[in-house]
């Protein structure tokens, strides 16, 4: 199953605590393109076997289970097992896992997420991966890993980054300078999850802004991480939805003039570049336009 093959926007992540049933509706009925049922961070040790049981029961025989997923616990945590155990019989539409440290780590949940589908009677490949690669200081240098094929690279269809854990992992007590703006430290594992993401052909996904208060504050940093590539973006409250949607879905104006490039270079078929209102495309104004286009098609 290629990757392409997903109906589904993932502009909009919204992250629901699993042991808060009320959390996950709000989270299931919210405008979020992906509601994140979480089990990791979210739920405490002793409260997670509970956590599992009742993000199963949400699941089960839900309308919409493509764009339910649940982050599971990380490989190291010795709790994955159970949280596949538990979820994938109720076919979530992808599981999204923490602290990912190279394609080994994609390799090592696709052979669990195959093990689990064929003893469900799933279709193998249909629960699809998200990846948090950067949560580490060895991931950091692993988000080139992710590129190529590999058993389980059809299911890896968006990679993304986090401050918090990496900034614990490090010791560090500052992650922004005094403007609001990351330290270099974390502006460098931001670029390299987009690198890392573009080059296995997933999706690039902004990590969370926790002021859910600060509206303005989210549409200047969508606004600006759309401008360097990212296609969608982390959050932990339904307030900041309607914001990043806005954020990553094509303007109108944006629209025209994409098509408006592809056009001409359709009716000007062997020509490199083209000249619009007088200024110059080229082939990778071209790819860009298309790519927007794909963009505001879902």
């Amino acid at each position: 199953m290629s990757k392409t093959a997903i109906p589904l926007r993932m502009r909009s992540w919204l992250f629901a605590p699993g042991d808060s049933e009320r959390k996950m509706t709000k989270a299931a009925e919210s405008a979020a393109d992906i509601a994140l049922l979480d089990l990791e961070d979210s739920v405490m040790p002793e409260a997670k076997p509970a956590a599992r049981e009742a993000v199963a029961a949400f699941l089960s025989g839900r309308y919409g289970r493509h764009r339910l997923w649940v982050r599971i616990n990380p490989l190291s945590s010795g709790e994955t097992e159970a949280d596949l155990e538990a979820i994938i019989p109720a076919r979530p539409g992808g599981v999204f896992l923490p602290k990912a440290e190279g394609r080994e780590d994609v390799i090592a949940l696709h052979e669990l997420l195959t093990k689990h589908e064929r003893a469900n009677g799933i279709e193998h490949g249909a629960t699809k991966v998200a990846a948090l690669v950067t949560e580490t200081p060895l991931a950091m240098f692993r988000c080139g890993d992710y590129a190529g094929d590999y058993p389980g690279s059809d299911r890896l269809v968006a990679m993304s980054w986090g401050a918090e854990d990496l900034s614990s992992a490090l010791g560090a007590r500052v992650q922004h300078r005094p403007d609001g703006s990351y330290m270099p430290t974390y502006e460098l594992a931001r670029s390299f999850c987009l690198l890392g993401a573009v080059a296995a052909g997933a999706a690039p996904i902004e990590t969370v802004m926790p002021e859910f208060r600060d509206l303005d504050a989210l549409k200047a940093r969508a606004d600006m991480v759309r401008g360097q590539g990212f296609t969608g973006m982390l959050a932990i409250h339904p307030s900041q939805i309607e914001v990043i949607n806005a954020a990553f879905t094509p303007s109108a104006e944006e629209i025209a003039e994409a098509r408006a490039v592809v056009q001409a270079f359709a009716d000007n078929p062997g020509k490199g570049t083209i000249a619009i209102d007088g200024q110059m495309y080229d082939l990778p104004h071209l790819k860009l336009a298309e790519r927007l286009l794909a963009e505001a098609e879902g």
